[in-house]
């Protein structure tokens, strides 16, 4: 009788266990995204006059893909570039979007963010 409790405890342990890995597995999402590539070395050139800045070159999304902007001089003052925004992607439209990352890019004169995005393949 004895053996028999132990068994009985021990496979109600068990499918509580199966139970608790089975919820966490269903709830686990799985992001696919659509890395930024590795920055490319540019050489900054000498300044073509007084009054410019260097724009370094960067990543940006466009359309579908990774687009290199390379470095160039602008009028007035080009601040760092600020720190990535940490984002949390909302849940996927389907399982065939990627998740394309928030980034920083050059516009109008200023660091502009660019929230993250789904993409459909």
């Amino acid at each position: 009788m004895l053996n028999l409790n132990r068994r009985a405890v021990a496979l109600a342990f068990a499918g509580v266990l199966l139970a608790t890995a089975g919820a966490a597995s269903a709830q686990q999402t799985v992001i696919i995204e659509k890395a930024m590539p590795a920055p490319i070395v540019e050489t900054v050139p000498a300044p073509p006059r007084v009054g410019v800045a260097w724009v370094p070159g960067h990543w940006v999304w466009r359309g579908r893909a990774w687009f290199w902007v390379r470095g160039h001089y602008v009028e007035g003052v080009v601040p760092p570039m600020p720190a990535v925004i940490v984002e949390t992607p909302p849940p996927a439209p389907s399982p065939r979007h990627n998740w394309v990352r928030g980034h920083w890019a050059w516009e109008g004169a200023r660091w502009n963010w660019r929230p993250g995005i789904w993409i459909h393949l």
